[in-house]
């Protein structure tokens, strides 16, 4: 799993439990997932169709580091599906998994239109 991104748990974060709010997390999570997609499809125009059981194991409270981790799971024809996970930096327990979240690649008339990708590229390998 590569750990992408790091977000700071605020007060504004927090549920009246005084943990993180899940809905947070998860605004969190499919923005990091839209743009690891972008990325990897080389495409502004990526949506998310279907996101799989959603797992939360442990929270996360004010202060705290998190990070998001991503996999990718399949490449489709029009589509790339991904894995994450959600961890606690200070703790490294894990927040929550998603073992499936479907994006799907769009033409300029907001179809689904192939990508021609099959495997994970990384933008340096791209510049050389």
């Amino acid at each position: 799993m590569r750990f992408h991104t790091r977000k700071w748990v605020k007060p504004e974060d927090l549920n009246p439990n005084g943990t993180l709010f899940g809905g947070q997390l998860l605004a969190w999570i499919d923005e990091e997932l839209a743009l690891y997609s972008i990325i990897q499809l080389e495409n502004p125009r990526v949506v998310t169709k279907t996101m799989s059981e959603i797992n939360f194991r442990t929270s996360a409270r004010q202060g705290d580091i998190v990070e998001i981790g991503i996999d990718v799971v399949k490449f489709g024809t029009t589509s790339i599906t991904l894995k994450c996970e959600v961890r606690n930096m200070m703790t490294r327990e894990t927040i929550i998994t998603i073992d499936a979240t479907t994006m799907v690649n769009l033409g300029a008339d907001g179809k689904p239109k192939p990508h021609g990708k099959t495997k994970i590229e990384f933008v340096k390998d791209r510049l050389m």
